[in-house]
């Protein structure tokens, strides 16, 4: 098998037994990338030089039997929302075209210390705050499955890399669906982590506590290893999950036992229509788990739907306090214009009325779903969205709107701080093209570990299947 389509763990392995280097790894991923990065929309831009005296501080370390790290080698881009010292920082905006990082994010470090390679910087929306990845002057990413197809975002870009071969597993984050929306368009696992669980680290603050790092891969050991990486690094932090009873790494590798697990097809956050598809994907694998032993129900819609309305505030208030000049506004993308000046027409009261909103819902989401242990949903309303389907620049509140009805079930947990994973367990034919349909657990609030053995357990009954061949150019 080539080394780009080994999992992380399975690259860890070979460099720890000297089956390859971690320059070979980084050499077979940087030519890989090279070739498809553009094609795909993976890369906001790849640094080799970088990447590969890494790699060589690797392969030194493991000539002095310093052969530990978890991830040992492991190429791994970081998303271009987080700073790394030295490489460009443009967050997927012509305004910072050119701006160069002074320091790493922790989240960076943190990686390195796990022995991973920075491969180079994964593309982003302007800001991350669209639910696609189609940067002004760069190529937008695409699902590897089709290449017509959004990899959808904000973290398309990581998503791209992955499933096209590029990198094992990548650097994500999710404030509204950002991780779990690209791994369902690229038929990959992402899992957001509860809210606390990973630090936002010293350059960064919690907020409303919306968004999480984590990764997106193609196998639950992976994702796995990762949380056991990024997690429990807080000290002081104004949130915080509970520390697991055994690593997330052994979770994966445990029977979940017997689970009460509670189905939800009806959108949560919007009115929208679901296509027939992605019912099909949840309700197979409702089948699924109760061939499995599970106990499964019906689970209630937690909320109404004018509960929403407090996400939209907080992210417009987020847009609006991103640090621009004046000057910067006219080029910003119109969905980043409509939202800053949407929060800054937010009063202090409002956003403070919308704080207290997100406090009573999570309650709220308790109440309904706290019987179950895991909460099932498709991860999207719709199949991989065509390029440019969802974007609006003509009408940005039609654009947000859009996005909403496709992503009617992932902020659920972003507003809640409760876990969700996407999976990649169903596929179905849309315009002569096989799509990847990803299907999404959640779970009690810092439950990673039943999600993870619950996932763990269904790619061994279910599994799935990774395209690697990026199929005809658009």
């Amino acid at each position: 098998m080539e080394l780009t389509e080994l999992d992380a763990l399975a690259l860890a392995r070979a460099v720890r037994e000297q089956a390859t280097t971690a320059t070979e790894v980084a050499r077979a991923h940087l030519g890989r990338a090279e070739r498809l990065s553009d094609v795909v929309g993976a890369f906001a831009r790849l640094t080799p030089e970088r990447a590969l005296a890494e790699a060589a501080e690797v392969d030194a370390a493991v000539a002095r039997g310093e052969t530990s790290a978890p991830l040992l080698g492991v190429p791994c881009p970081i998303k271009d929302l987080n700073p790394v010292a030295g490489v460009g920082w443009e967050a997927g905006s012509v305004v910072l075209r050119g701006n160069l990082a002074e320091v790493d994010d922790d989240i960076v470090g943190w990686f390195r210390a796990a022995g991973t390679v920075v491969l180079g910087k994964s593309a982003t929306p302007e800001f991350g705050l669209p639910c696609y990845t189609e940067p002004e002057g760069a190529p937008a990413a695409r699902t590897p499955w089709d290449l017509r197809r959004s990899a959808g975002g904000s973290s398309g870009g990581a998503a791209a890399a992955v499933a096209a071969g590029l990198a094992p597993i990548a650097h994500a984050s999710d404030a509204g669906g950002s991780i779990r929306i690209p791994a369902s368009a690229c038929g990959l696992v992402g899992l957001k982590a509860s809210r606390g669980r990973i630090s936002a680290g010293r350059l960064r603050v919690p907020g409303p506590g919306l968004g999480t790092d984590g990764v997106l891969s193609r196998t639950v050991a992976d994702t796995a290893a990762a949380l056991d990486v990024l997690s429990g690094h807080g000290v002081g932090e104004t949130y915080h999950a509970l520390a697991p009873a055994s690593t997330f790494a052994e979770a994966a590798g445990r029977e979940p036992g017997r689970l009460r697990i509670g189905v939800l097809t009806t959108p949560v956050i919007a009115e929208a229509d679901v296509h027939p598809a992605c019912l099909e994907a949840a309700t197979r694998i409702a089948g699924t788990l109760a061939g499995l032993g599970h106990d499964v129900g019906e689970a209630a819609v937690p909320f109404p739907v004018e509960r929403w309305e407090a996400f939209g505030a907080l992210w417009a208030v987020g847009a609006a306090s991103i640090p621009l000049p004046e000057a910067a506004e006219p080029l910003l993308r119109p969905l980043t214009r409509w939202l800053r000046e949407r929060g800054r027409h937010t009063s202090g009261v409002a956003y403070a009325e919308a704080v207290g909103a997100v406090q009573r819902l999570t309650v709220e989401v308790a109440q309904a779903w706290d019987a179950w242990d895991v909460v099932l949903t498709p991860t999207l309303a719709q199949p991989p969205a065509l390029v440019g389907e969802l974007r609006d620049d003509d009408d940005p509140a039609a654009d947000f709107a859009a996005q909403t009805r496709f992503t009617p079930w992932t902020s659920v947990y972003n507003l809640s701080g409760r876990p969700a994973v996407s999976l990649p367990l169903h596929t179905a034919v849309v315009e002569r093209r096989e799509l990847p349909i990803g299907v999404m657990f959640g779970g009690r609030f810092g439950a990673e570990e039943t999600l993870l053995s619950l996932a763990a357990q269904l790619e061994d009954a279910v599994g799935w299947r990774h395209p690697f061949v990026v199929v005809d150019p658009v």
